[in-house]
């Protein structure tokens, strides 16, 4: 019997949040936004709402400023949860305003339990991290900013 494609994205959700320990994920992926919080250890509570529906998500998105128009993005080539930093006593692979090469590692994406190192495409100055150390990233999403 095949599963269901949804099915086995709730549960990829699901074992990132168990083993990250979080209380609450929300993640985007196509048209549909999954956002899973948990009321008690035991009891996840999942809601999925078409993205068009999504007001609040929208609204996150709107309010965010836009990268300046010269600006490159570095995007997320696979969804996982964003790290800085080799380990977490360990110094961040870049900060805002620093200056980085094309090939740089630039943090770690973590999926499936294999720690993915990010590098850059390009050269420049990085004028902005997007997502939190430890927030699950969707494939595509942006990363950094970086202005050359």
């Amino acid at each position: 019997m095949e599963r269901d494609p949804e099915t086995e994205t709730l549960e990829e959700l699901l074992e990132l949040m168990h083993e990250h320990d979080l209380d609450r994920l929300k993640v985007k992926r196509g048209d549909a936004v999954y956002e899973i919080v948990r009321r008690e250890a035991s009891a996840p509570s999942v809601a999925v709402t078409p993205a068009a529906v999504a007001a609040p998500a929208a609204a996150e998105t709107e309010t965010a400023p836009a990268p300046s128009s010269h600006a490159k993005r570095i995007l997320a080539p696979l969804t996982g949860v964003f790290y800085r930093s080799a380990s977490p006593d360990a110094e961040a692979f870049v900060d805002v305003g620093d200056r980085i090469e094309a090939g740089d590692v630039v943090c770690i994406l973590e999926a499936m339990k294999l720690f993915n190192e990010i590098q850059s495409d390009y050269s420049g100055t990085v004028s902005r991290i997007v997502p939190e150390n430890g927030e699950l990233v969707s494939q595509g999403e942006d990363l950094f900013w970086i202005e050359p």
